[in-house]
Parts: structure tokens; sequence; C-alpha cells
């Protein structure tokens, strides 16, 4: 449907809709049931300006709102990219959002996402209540590893839909990136990974732990490998040649393993590299630079990478 929507002072028009990627059918007791669902909203410019469309994956215990939308109120990035001329696909995690969760099905839920961690956390370039960023944080599945592969499955399942895409993921929303990167090479065409759970084989309490580098879940590697000590330094097929930003905040405590992350991704044959953005004249930002108060700034350097590695 045809949306016409004030940003920016300026009347624009889109094309807007949503569905669903749905879960497996699953036998119980009550009868057959859809298990983790992934909910898809899109938004796109009246016509097309970029060859490519956007799938921005959001991160643990958010959903597709970190994209929509910023704490105080601001239109925020998946906006600007429509501005800029992209489709722009927007999930909502399994179990996150808009996508149901029931742990007789999905499995047990992890912790809920507490005020302390939120302000340790998304320190950075912040004025607004935290209230409005707490308010739609919730749990994860406790097992992170079938969280992912689950997150990994149904993404492969909209690119099969949508074709060629560029992945936006943000924090724990990278590993998903990668696993569906490597499910389906051919569609996707870049990964701009904002601020990635890292560095390889980190312990997160009470989250969970990149067992197998990058990832819980385990990725396939050539040749194949048998254990996670056998990882590091073996290719990753579906990473092969893939162009990679690692995008970073000036405060974040996330800049400062990226250069690991960035060797991982090296090794495993990405063409990657750390988009840092003081780099670009963009200072203060934290892990959460995706809805801080100078979005419209962090997001800039993204789009020209974008629109560098896909004209």
């Amino acid at each position: 449907m045809l949306v016409t929507h004030l940003t920016g002072g300026q009347q624009i028009t889109v094309r807007r809709g949503q569905f669903w990627i749905p879960g497996e059918r699953v036998a119980t007791e009550g009868g057959t049931v859809q298990r983790a669902p992934m909910f898809v909203q899109w938004e796109a410019p009246v016509e097309n300006t970029r060859p490519i469309p956007l799938v921005l994956v959001h991160g643990g215990g958010g959903q597709g709102t970190d994209w929509t939308g910023t704490p105080d109120g601001r239109p925020g990035w998946a906006s600007r990219f429509v501005e800029a001329g992209f489709a722009v696909y927007v999930v909502d995690r399994c179990g996150h959002g808009r996508s149901p969760y029931h742990p007789d099905v999905v499995g047990p839920m992890g912790a809920q996402f507490p005020y302390e961690t939120a302000e340790a956390l998304f320190a950075g370039n912040t004025d607004w209540a935290i209230d409005q960023l707490v308010a739609p944080m919730g749990p994860l599945p406790a097992d992170l590893a079938e969280s992912q592969r689950m997150d990994a499955d149904r993404l492969g399942r909209l690119l099969d839909v949508l074709g060629s895409a560029v992945l936006v993921t943000h924090s724990a929303g990278g590993p998903v990136g990668w696993l569906t990167a490597n499910a389906r090479p051919e569609l996707v065409a870049a990964i701009a990974a904002v601020e990635p759970i890292g560095p390889p084989f980190a312990e997160f309490p009470g989250l969970g732990t990149l067992t197998w580098g990058l990832t819980s879940a385990q990725i396939r590697t050539d040749p194949p490998a048998e254990t996670p000590e056998d990882v590091p330094g073996r290719r990753i097929p579906g990473l092969a040649g893939k162009p990679v930003a690692v995008v970073t905040g000036g405060a974040s405590a996330f800049a400062g393993f990226a250069p690991q992350v960035v060797e991982f991704l090296t090794a495993a044959g990405a063409r990657a590299g750390q988009l840092h953005l003081p780099d670009h004249g963009v200072e203060g930002n934290g892990h959460g630079l995706i809805f801080e108060r100078n979005s419209d700034e962090t997001v800039t350097p993204v789009i020209d990478w974008i629109v560098k590695e896909t004209s």
C-alpha cells in the first residue's frame, strides 16, 4: 500500500507492507502449532533507485523497532535507507517483538533485559529516557545456538523470496548474518555488521558462548571443522570474497575487539574491514549508535559503503 508521512519537514510517499516467514509445524497435545515464525515489515520508495534491497536484523533482546524509530521519537535508520532509495525489510527475530514465543515449542526463555545492563551497554550520544530504550527489550531464547539457527533458517527463506540483498545486522544479530551468508552465499551481496558481538569464542555470562568463533551455532567450514578448535583460519565458504564492514562507534567497548572480528572474517575468506565512525567525522557513539541522538549522522557512512559495494 502507498503511505505518505512527514520526515525531515517533507512529505514522503512510500510503499509499505508486512508478511511472515513461517516456522515449522509442531504437533502438541492441543493440536498442530507453528514454531518460531519471523515477522517481516517492509518499506520502499515508490520507485526504487537502488538495485539491491536491505534486510535489517536487530540485536539481542530488541526487535525490529530498533531500526524504525529512536527512543526520542525520530525516524530510525530504516527511514533513512528508504530515503536513500533502498527497499528495506525489517525483521523481528524468532521469539522477539511480533514474532510469537511459546516455551513449549521454542524452548526456555533466557533472562529479562535489566536496566543496569542497558545503562552500561548503551552509553554514548544519548539524552533520552532510559524507559523508552528498555520497554521493547525482551528475553532471548536460553539456547543461543538454536536461536541463531532458527533466525538464519528464516532469513535464508526470506532471501529465497527477495533474491540478492545486503544484510545489515546489529550486536547479537551479527552471528545470524554470518550463518545466513554461509547458507545462501549467492543471495547475500554484502554485510554491514554494526557493533557485532565478539571477539571470537567469547563467553557472555547469562547469554551464551560464541562456541564456533563468531557464532554459537555450528558454522560450515572448508575443510569441515570437527571441533570448534578447528575453525580458526579455515575458509567459511559463504563468506569467501564477501564484502563485510564491521561498523563501530568511537565510545563503544566493542570497537576495541573489532580488529579481532575483522581478522577472523578475513582468515575465513571475507573481504572485511572496520568502518570506525570517528574516521568519518562522527564522534562519541556507543553500542546503540543506530538510535543515538546523532543517528542521522551515523547512518551516512554506512549508506555510502553499501552504495559503493553494490553499484
